[in-house]
């Protein structure tokens, strides 16, 4: 498993409840494009209509040897593929409030290309403060341990 790509700013702006893995519907010199490592995942989402998830605002740049004629758009739609068993779980899951779809990673199994996706619940601002505190605590309690060893 070789990760290109993990969303760090999601489990700062979200708790994250339970984690799935997902296909994706992907050109080939994206994929190409993926291999070099360029993917942005900072302000994608995921959004469930009519029975198919997509992953929207992913940016993956246009692969730069590729020919003129595929320019396509680098933040375009892409689908993700989930048995549809799945589907509906997260569909009944997504309609409860405060609920969303969040990709976490996106990362080569084999030659595939995978997205794990989140189910989260977002933080109110005490939250993230809260999380600023807890990470700020540890860091000095491992630069006093690091000065004991």
């Amino acid at each position: 498993m070789t990760q290109i790509a993990y969303n760090k700013y999601a489990s700062f702006e979200y708790f994250i409840l339970e984690k799935y893995e997902a296909g994706i519907v992907l050109e080939g010199s994206e994929v190409k494009s993926l291999r070099a490592g360029n993917c942005n995942l900072k302000d994608s989402f995921c959004l469930l209509r009519g029975g198919e998830l997509t992953l929207k605002n992913m940016h993956i740049p246009v692969y730069d040897k590729s020919g003129a004629f595929s320019t396509k758009d680098s933040k375009r739609d892409r689908r993700l593929l989930m048995h549809k068993s799945e589907i509906a779980r997260l569909a009944g899951k997504i309609n409860e409030k405060g609920y969303t779809l969040v990709p976490i990673s996106i990362y080569f199994s084999g030659s595939l290309v995978k997205v794990q996706i989140a189910l989260c619940r977002g933080k109110q601002n005490y939250d993230k403060k809260k999380t600023i505190a807890e990470r700020d605590r540890k860091r000095e309690l491992d630069r006093e341990l690091k000065q004991y060893r």
